[in-house]
Protein backbone atom coordinates (compact mmCIF):
# COMPACT_ATOMS: atom_id res chain seq x y z
CA UNK A 1 0.00 0.00 0.00
CA UNK A 2 1.30 3.93 -0.90
CA UNK A 3 2.24 5.98 1.51
CA UNK A 4 0.13 9.09 2.05
CA UNK A 5 1.86 11.94 0.38
CA UNK A 6 2.12 15.28 1.75
CA UNK A 7 3.33 18.32 -0.22
CA UNK A 8 4.48 21.43 1.32
CA UNK A 9 4.36 24.99 -0.64
CA UNK A 10 6.92 26.96 0.79
CA UNK A 11 10.31 25.88 2.30
CA UNK A 12 10.55 28.80 4.80
CA UNK A 13 11.29 28.32 8.41
CA UNK A 14 7.72 26.70 8.81
CA UNK A 15 7.40 24.70 5.91
CA UNK A 16 10.93 23.35 6.58
CA UNK A 17 10.03 22.58 10.35
CA UNK A 18 7.03 20.91 9.41
CA UNK A 19 8.40 18.46 6.96
CA UNK A 20 11.01 17.65 9.75
CA UNK A 21 8.26 17.03 12.46
CA UNK A 22 5.92 15.15 9.35
CA UNK A 23 9.30 12.86 8.66
CA UNK A 24 9.70 12.64 12.17
CA UNK A 25 6.30 10.69 12.77
CA UNK A 26 6.59 9.00 9.39
CA UNK A 27 3.25 10.33 8.48
CA UNK A 28 3.89 10.18 4.34
CA UNK A 29 6.22 11.03 1.51
CA UNK A 30 6.96 14.34 1.54
CA UNK A 31 7.39 16.89 -1.69
CA UNK A 32 8.40 20.39 -1.00
CA UNK A 33 7.98 23.03 -3.34
CA UNK A 34 9.73 26.40 -3.75
CA UNK A 35 10.15 28.86 -6.57
CA UNK A 36 14.05 29.20 -6.07
CA UNK A 37 15.58 26.56 -7.98
CA UNK A 38 17.78 24.29 -5.99
CA UNK A 39 16.76 25.20 -2.53
CA UNK A 40 13.47 22.71 -2.03
CA UNK A 41 16.02 20.16 -3.91
CA UNK A 42 18.77 21.09 -1.46
CA UNK A 43 16.27 21.11 1.52
CA UNK A 44 14.68 17.57 0.49
CA UNK A 45 18.18 15.81 0.30
CA UNK A 46 19.18 17.34 3.48
CA UNK A 47 16.15 15.79 5.19
CA UNK A 48 16.37 12.64 3.54
CA UNK A 49 19.84 12.18 4.84
CA UNK A 50 18.67 12.22 8.47
CA UNK A 51 16.47 8.98 8.18
CA UNK A 52 19.17 6.55 8.57
CA UNK A 53 20.02 8.78 12.02
CA UNK A 54 16.61 9.57 12.80
CA UNK A 55 14.96 6.34 12.31
CA UNK A 56 12.17 7.28 9.46
CA UNK A 57 11.88 5.64 6.45
CA UNK A 58 9.79 7.56 3.87
CA UNK A 59 11.01 9.54 0.43
CA UNK A 60 11.81 13.63 0.51
CA UNK A 61 12.06 15.76 -2.51
CA UNK A 62 12.15 18.64 -3.39
CA UNK A 63 10.37 20.66 -6.49
CA UNK A 64 9.92 23.53 -8.89
CA UNK A 65 7.40 22.28 -10.65
CA UNK A 66 3.98 22.19 -8.78
CA UNK A 67 3.61 18.38 -10.91
CA UNK A 68 5.38 16.51 -8.60
CA UNK A 69 3.12 17.42 -5.88
CA UNK A 70 0.48 15.35 -8.44
CA UNK A 71 -2.16 13.12 -5.82
CA UNK A 72 -0.96 14.65 -2.85
CA UNK A 73 -2.74 14.08 -0.21
CA UNK A 74 -2.39 17.02 2.04
CA UNK A 75 -1.15 19.73 0.67
CA UNK A 76 -0.05 22.19 2.82
CA UNK A 77 0.30 26.23 1.95
CA UNK A 78 3.14 27.84 3.90
CA UNK A 79 4.58 29.79 1.35
CA UNK A 80 3.97 33.97 1.76
CA UNK A 81 6.10 37.09 3.00
CA UNK A 82 6.40 36.54 6.92
CA UNK A 83 5.77 38.95 8.98
CA UNK A 84 8.44 41.17 10.55
CA UNK A 85 8.51 43.78 13.74
CA UNK A 86 5.84 46.14 13.56
CA UNK A 87 4.24 44.87 10.54
CA UNK A 88 0.24 43.12 11.20
CA UNK A 89 -0.66 39.98 9.83
CA UNK A 90 -3.38 42.12 7.96
CA UNK A 91 -0.26 44.18 6.02
CA UNK A 92 0.69 40.87 4.29
CA UNK A 93 -2.95 40.27 2.54
CA UNK A 94 -1.67 42.32 -1.15
CA UNK A 95 0.76 39.99 -1.37
CA UNK A 96 0.53 37.03 0.33
CA UNK A 97 -3.05 36.41 -1.49
CA UNK A 98 -1.51 36.26 -4.73
CA UNK A 99 0.56 34.01 -3.73
CA UNK A 100 -1.42 32.09 -2.19
CA UNK A 101 -4.23 32.03 -4.68
CA UNK A 102 -1.48 30.27 -7.17
CA UNK A 103 -0.77 27.73 -5.12
CA UNK A 104 -4.21 26.41 -4.70
CA UNK A 105 -4.92 26.43 -8.06
CA UNK A 106 -2.02 24.64 -8.85
CA UNK A 107 -2.47 22.16 -5.78
CA UNK A 108 -6.52 21.78 -7.33
CA UNK A 109 -4.86 21.07 -10.75
CA UNK A 110 -2.69 17.92 -9.86
CA UNK A 111 -4.61 16.82 -6.88
CA UNK A 112 -8.12 17.09 -7.28
CA UNK A 113 -8.92 14.81 -4.18
CA UNK A 114 -6.54 16.96 -1.55
CA UNK A 115 -7.25 18.22 1.31
CA UNK A 116 -5.60 21.94 2.20
CA UNK A 117 -4.20 22.95 5.11
CA UNK A 118 -3.43 26.95 4.65
CA UNK A 119 -0.70 28.56 7.39
CA UNK A 120 -0.17 31.67 4.96
CA UNK A 121 -0.83 35.00 7.11
CA UNK A 122 -3.79 36.75 7.65
CA UNK A 123 -4.84 32.99 8.22
CA UNK A 124 -8.76 33.79 8.78
CA UNK A 125 -8.31 35.65 4.56
CA UNK A 126 -5.79 33.12 3.26
CA UNK A 127 -7.84 30.88 3.77
CA UNK A 128 -10.78 31.96 1.97
CA UNK A 129 -8.69 32.79 -0.73
CA UNK A 130 -7.09 29.15 -0.97
CA UNK A 131 -11.00 28.31 -0.92
CA UNK A 132 -11.96 30.45 -3.64
CA UNK A 133 -9.05 29.48 -5.92
CA UNK A 134 -9.00 25.76 -5.39
CA UNK A 135 -12.95 25.81 -5.28
CA UNK A 136 -12.65 22.27 -3.06
CA UNK A 137 -15.27 21.70 -0.88
CA UNK A 138 -15.59 23.21 2.49
CA UNK A 139 -14.62 20.26 4.53
CA UNK A 140 -11.29 19.74 2.75
CA UNK A 141 -10.29 23.28 3.46
CA UNK A 142 -8.62 24.30 6.74
CA UNK A 143 -7.14 27.14 8.41
CA UNK A 144 -4.08 26.31 10.76
CA UNK A 145 -4.59 28.85 13.89
CA UNK A 146 -6.66 27.72 16.87
CA UNK A 147 -3.88 24.62 17.02
CA UNK A 148 -1.51 27.45 17.70
CA UNK A 149 -3.03 29.58 19.93
CA UNK A 150 -4.19 27.50 21.78
CA UNK A 151 -0.71 25.80 22.81
CA UNK A 152 0.93 29.07 23.70
CA UNK A 153 -2.47 29.59 26.61
CA UNK A 154 -1.64 26.16 27.13
CA UNK A 155 2.22 26.93 27.48
CA UNK A 156 2.01 29.99 29.57
CA UNK A 157 -1.23 28.22 32.17
CA UNK A 158 1.59 25.24 32.72
CA UNK A 159 4.28 27.85 33.53
CA UNK A 160 2.11 30.24 35.47
CA UNK A 161 1.09 27.37 37.75
CA UNK A 162 4.67 25.77 37.07
CA UNK A 163 2.98 22.18 36.30
CA UNK A 164 2.90 19.70 33.25
CA UNK A 165 1.67 21.07 30.15
CA UNK A 166 0.66 17.53 29.41
CA UNK A 167 -2.22 18.40 31.86
CA UNK A 168 -3.69 21.67 30.69
CA UNK A 169 -5.93 21.90 27.92
CA UNK A 170 -7.56 24.59 26.71
CA UNK A 171 -9.58 26.49 23.71
CA UNK A 172 -9.22 29.35 21.45
CA UNK A 173 -12.33 30.79 18.78
CA UNK A 174 -12.02 33.46 16.22
CA UNK A 175 -9.63 35.11 13.98
CA UNK A 176 -5.90 34.61 14.42
CA UNK A 177 -4.54 37.80 15.74
CA UNK A 178 -5.34 40.28 18.01
CA UNK A 179 -8.87 39.59 18.39
CA UNK A 180 -9.05 35.93 18.99
CA UNK A 181 -10.90 34.96 22.03
CA UNK A 182 -9.23 32.15 24.55
CA UNK A 183 -11.97 30.53 26.44
CA UNK A 184 -11.15 29.96 30.14
CA UNK A 185 -14.52 28.31 30.97
CA UNK A 186 -13.11 25.64 28.01
CA UNK A 187 -9.54 26.08 29.56
CA UNK A 188 -8.77 23.19 31.94
CA UNK A 189 -6.31 21.63 34.38
CA UNK A 190 -6.79 17.75 34.57
CA UNK A 191 -10.34 18.86 34.24
CA UNK A 192 -10.23 21.57 36.47
CA UNK A 193 -11.34 24.94 35.10
CA UNK A 194 -8.04 27.57 35.00
CA UNK A 195 -10.41 29.65 37.09
CA UNK A 196 -10.21 27.70 39.70
CA UNK A 197 -7.05 28.20 40.08
CA UNK A 198 -5.90 31.40 38.84
CA UNK A 199 -7.39 34.50 39.64
CA UNK A 200 -9.29 36.39 36.85
CA UNK A 201 -6.53 39.57 36.57
CA UNK A 202 -3.92 36.56 35.99
CA UNK A 203 -6.01 34.84 33.64
CA UNK A 204 -6.46 38.37 31.54
CA UNK A 205 -2.72 38.58 31.52
CA UNK A 206 -2.30 34.94 30.24
CA UNK A 207 -5.14 35.75 27.43
CA UNK A 208 -3.33 38.95 26.85
CA UNK A 209 -0.01 37.59 26.41
CA UNK A 210 -1.89 34.46 23.53
CA UNK A 211 -3.08 37.17 21.41
CA UNK A 212 0.55 38.84 21.18
CA UNK A 213 1.94 35.90 21.29
CA UNK A 214 2.99 35.58 17.86
CA UNK A 215 4.24 39.28 18.02
CA UNK A 216 6.31 38.50 21.03
CA UNK A 217 8.38 36.04 19.17
CA UNK A 218 8.67 38.46 16.46
CA UNK A 219 10.19 41.20 18.48
CA UNK A 220 12.42 38.98 20.14
CA UNK A 221 14.10 37.54 16.62
CA UNK A 222 14.24 40.59 15.03
CA UNK A 223 14.67 39.10 11.64
CA UNK A 224 12.76 36.05 11.43
CA UNK A 225 8.83 34.41 12.18
CA UNK A 226 7.31 31.79 14.49
CA UNK A 227 8.71 28.04 13.23
CA UNK A 228 8.54 25.32 15.91
CA UNK A 229 5.06 25.99 17.36
CA UNK A 230 3.06 26.20 13.59
CA UNK A 231 4.76 23.12 12.34
CA UNK A 232 3.60 21.13 15.13
CA UNK A 233 0.14 22.30 15.39
CA UNK A 234 0.62 21.67 11.39
CA UNK A 235 1.62 18.09 12.37
CA UNK A 236 -1.17 17.13 14.41
CA UNK A 237 -3.85 18.39 11.87
CA UNK A 238 -1.89 16.13 9.57
CA UNK A 239 -1.61 13.21 11.57
CA UNK A 240 -5.36 13.99 13.21
CA UNK A 241 -6.18 13.66 9.01
CA UNK A 242 -4.14 10.64 7.86
CA UNK A 243 -5.22 8.61 10.45
CA UNK A 244 -8.73 9.12 10.74
CA UNK A 245 -8.10 10.14 14.18
CA UNK A 246 -11.47 12.09 14.86
CA UNK A 247 -9.84 14.83 17.31
CA UNK A 248 -11.58 17.38 18.64
CA UNK A 249 -9.26 20.51 17.32
CA UNK A 250 -9.93 24.51 16.73
CA UNK A 251 -8.84 25.40 13.44
CA UNK A 252 -10.24 27.54 10.79
CA UNK A 253 -13.44 26.48 9.23
CA UNK A 254 -16.09 27.37 6.13
CA UNK A 255 -19.06 28.02 9.09
CA UNK A 256 -22.45 28.44 7.12
CA UNK A 257 -24.74 29.54 10.64
CA UNK A 258 -22.40 27.65 13.04
CA UNK A 259 -21.98 30.58 15.66
CA UNK A 260 -24.01 32.92 13.65
CA UNK A 261 -21.65 32.57 11.03
CA UNK A 262 -22.39 32.17 7.62
CA UNK A 263 -19.86 32.15 4.81
CA UNK A 264 -16.37 33.14 5.87
CA UNK A 265 -13.65 30.68 7.83
CA UNK A 266 -13.52 31.23 11.26
CA UNK A 267 -11.66 29.29 14.52
CA UNK A 268 -13.85 26.98 16.29
CA UNK A 269 -13.59 23.22 17.21
CA UNK A 270 -13.66 20.54 14.66
CA UNK A 271 -14.01 16.89 13.93
CA UNK A 272 -10.45 16.48 12.31
CA UNK A 273 -10.61 13.05 10.53
CA UNK A 274 -9.69 11.12 7.25
CA UNK A 275 -12.57 12.99 5.29
CA UNK A 276 -11.30 16.57 6.55
CA UNK A 277 -13.75 18.76 8.64
CA UNK A 278 -16.24 16.05 9.90
CA UNK A 279 -18.10 18.27 12.27
CA UNK A 280 -18.09 21.77 13.46
CA UNK A 281 -18.67 21.32 17.38
CA UNK A 282 -20.82 24.15 18.73
CA UNK A 283 -19.98 25.51 21.85
CA UNK A 284 -22.65 27.59 24.59
CA UNK A 285 -21.41 30.94 24.83
CA UNK A 286 -21.91 33.73 27.24
CA UNK A 287 -23.17 36.50 26.33
CA UNK A 288 -19.96 38.37 26.81
CA UNK A 289 -17.92 35.27 24.97
CA UNK A 290 -20.62 35.65 21.74
CA UNK A 291 -19.27 39.57 21.99
CA UNK A 292 -16.04 38.63 21.69
CA UNK A 293 -16.32 35.86 19.20
CA UNK A 294 -18.51 38.55 17.20
CA UNK A 295 -16.25 41.36 17.20
CA UNK A 296 -13.57 38.96 16.06
CA UNK A 297 -15.44 37.61 13.08
CA UNK A 298 -16.05 41.12 11.90
CA UNK A 299 -12.54 41.71 11.54
CA UNK A 300 -11.93 38.47 9.62
CA UNK A 301 -14.55 40.13 7.02
CA UNK A 302 -12.86 43.22 7.01
CA UNK A 303 -9.27 40.95 6.24
CA UNK A 304 -11.69 39.04 3.40
CA UNK A 305 -13.00 42.12 1.88
CA UNK A 306 -9.64 43.48 1.57
CA UNK A 307 -8.26 39.86 -0.02
CA UNK A 308 -11.13 39.45 -2.54
CA UNK A 309 -9.87 41.91 -4.76
CA UNK A 310 -7.25 39.92 -5.52
CA UNK A 311 -9.24 36.84 -6.76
Amino acid sequence: MPRPKISIIGTGAVGLATAQWVASKELGDIVLVDIVEGLPQGRALDLLESGPIEGFNLDVKGANDYEDTKNSDIVVITAGLPRKPGMSRDDLISVNSKIVKEAAQNAAKYSTNAILIVVTNPLDAMVYVAAKASNFPKHRVIGMAGILDSARFRTFIAKELDISVEDVQAMVLGGHGDSMVPLPRYSTVSGVPISELLSNDKINALIERTRKGGEEIINLLKTGSTSFAPASAITEMIESILKDKKRILPCAAYCEKEYGVNGFFVGVPVKLGRKGIEEIIELKLTHEEKAAFQKSVEHVKELVAAAEKFL
